[in-house]
């Protein structure tokens, strides 16, 4: 062979390759260049999401970069996520996100996808519907359901024997007049059934270990609670505003869970007034009943967000210290019935309130109600509420499933409980839209307390007027209607009172204001 041929035998060997040769994938074999696909294909073409809501990933091949539309109709509940464009791979990879759907249907959608040069193709999206709350059947009788009817619509005297200056409760510091027999007899007439009477006892309890309540304040009281009884109306009478809120009162939950000797310090106070106040009360018939507190905090944290079971658990402990120190005194206190709150007094914290030990069995759960905050007292005060309105468009249904899940959770299973509290700030009647909404809220609330044997008590601080807190409905001294309140008042007192088939949660939602 010349030295010629030597030369370019491997140029031709090299030349034969390079021609005849696809693309390596490295392991020495070859495979074809991507061919665009003529077709649009879904790795995923259907998917159902539970009413909860989800999100998805679905790789989409097209001979070009592919368009997902999605109806203007389900553009509230699907959202899309748009990925990478595979020039290579005729590829691209998207997220769909379902939000939750708060309906009590199920809804469906179908999304186009298209690309230049191929047909379009559907992906279809199916949610299912939120639960239903379960209501209550008609006809069914428990102690838990005569209890509830028992104490029915209530009223709150608030801001009253509760508020205090200078770390001293005092009846008229907060602008209230001091309370008549005529106030309860005027609550009695417009239609309530009970009364709750916050007390905060601080700047009239003497010094350890007896901690001896002052007569004035507690014959007071006595006073207050016998215009109630001889109004006929039944009574709650509490500690109130005994509780830190960031101040240094005795009931300082921070305190106590940080440090637990000064736990049992304050369980012993807590003892030592119980006993004091059930002594004074124990003769009084089954009208009455004890509450322990009102709305305990950690500090300034209205809602718990770290060791929620252990500021949970000193609230437990109270409790149990309040029952056993009522029980204790005997008569009356033997067999009355008590009520105890739990955290903040907020529903959300039910599941962390223990049922405390009690031989009579006779304890109820307490919460409160002002849902939602931005409505009902928060700075914003949102002009309406409800699904025909601006705001809060989906407020039935939370008020519904909220009072619906408490019924499933005690009531059903033979657990009292009642709200407390719950109240909307007072709106400008001279608004015709703002105080259309407010006398709906307020109806449509007390309708579903009643629908899930909830005893309500409104609450009413006496303040007038209109704004942020501004909760004046009978005047705290002579029983009389303040203002118009008395249009807001017959609202209650209806959806409490009118067991007609036709007028129902549902009816009540159908003649929603709309303007």
């Amino acid at each position: 062979m010349s030295n010629l041929t030597r030369f370019f035998l491997p140029l031709t060997v090299i030349f034969s390759t390079l021609c005849c040769c696809g693309k390596d994938n490295g392991g020495g074999s070859q495979e074809p260049e991507n061919t665009a696909p003529t077709a649009i294909t879904l790795s995923q073409t259907s998917f159902v999401d539970p009413a909860e809501g989800g999100s998805h990933e679905v790789t989409i091949t097209a001979p070009f970069r592919p368009k997902v539309e999605i109806p203007s109709a389900a553009a509230s509940w699907i959202t899309l996520k748009d990925g990478t464009w595979d020039k290579v791979k005729y590829t691209i990879t998207v997220t769909l996100t379902v939000a939750a759907n708060a309906t009590y249907e199920t809804r469906e959608a179908e999304l186009s996808v298209t690309a230049t040069g191929a047909s379009a193709v559907t992906l279809k999206v199916s949610q299912a519907a939120k639960e239903k709350p379960v209501e209550p059947q008609p006809g069914e009788e428990s102690d838990v359901l005569a209890r509830a009817q028992e104490l029915g619509l209530g009223w709150n005297m608030g801001n009253h024997m509760d508020a205090i200056n200078n770390g001293v409760s005092n009846e008229t510091c907060w602008g209230n007049p001091k309370a008549t027999q005529a106030t309860f007899t005027g609550v009695k007439a417009a239609g309530f059934t009970s009364v709750r009477i916050p007390v905060t006892w601080m700047g009239h309890i003497g010094a350890a270990p007896d901690y001896k309540i002052e007569d004035a304040w507690m014959n007071r009281v006595a006073e207050i609670v016998g215009y109630a009884e001889n109004a006929g109306l039944n009574v709650i009478l509490n500690t109130h505003h005994d509780e830190d809120h960031g101040d240094n009162h005795w009931q300082h939950l921070k305190n106590a869970v940080d440090n637990a000797a000064t736990n049992e310090e304050i369980k012993k106070e807590i003892a030592a007034v119980w006993t004091q106040i059930a002594n004074k009360f124990k003769d009084k018939g089954d009208f009455l009943m004890l509450e322990s507190f009102n709305e305990l905090i950690y500090g300034t944290e209205w809602y718990a967000t770290s060791n929620v079971e252990k500021k949970c658990g000193v609230i437990n402990e109270w409790n149990q210290v309040f029952v056993d120190a009522v029980r204790a005194t005997g008569g009356n206190n033997a067999t009355r019935w008590l009520g105890v709150p739990g955290y903040a007094a907020s529903p959300n914290f039910l599941k962390y309130l223990t049922i405390p030990d009690d031989p009579a069995k006779k304890t109820m759960l307490a919460f409160h109600c002002y849902d939602p905050y931005d409505y009902t007292i928060g700075d914003k005060q949102n002009p309406d509420w409800g699904h025909t309105g601006t705001s809060h468009k989906n407020g039935e249904n939370e008020i519904k499933s909220l009072f619906s899940s408490i019924y499933t959770t005690y009531v059903a299973k033979g657990i009292p409980i009642y709200m407390g509290e719950f109240g909307c700030s007072l709106r400008d009647k001279n608004n015709t839209k703002a105080w259309a909404y407010y006398l709906y809220y307020l109806e449509y609330v007390v309708k579903a307390a009643k629908t899930y044997h909830i005893p309500a008590f409104l609450w009413d601080n006496g303040a007038k007027g209109a704004g942020k807190e501004c909760h004046a409905y009978i005047d705290h001294g002579t029983g009389k209607y303040v203002g118009n309140s008395s249009e807001p008042v017959n609202a209650m007192v209806k959806a409490w009172n009118n067991e007609s088939a036709s007028y129902t949660l549902d009816s009540i939602y159908a003649n929603a204001p709309s303007f």
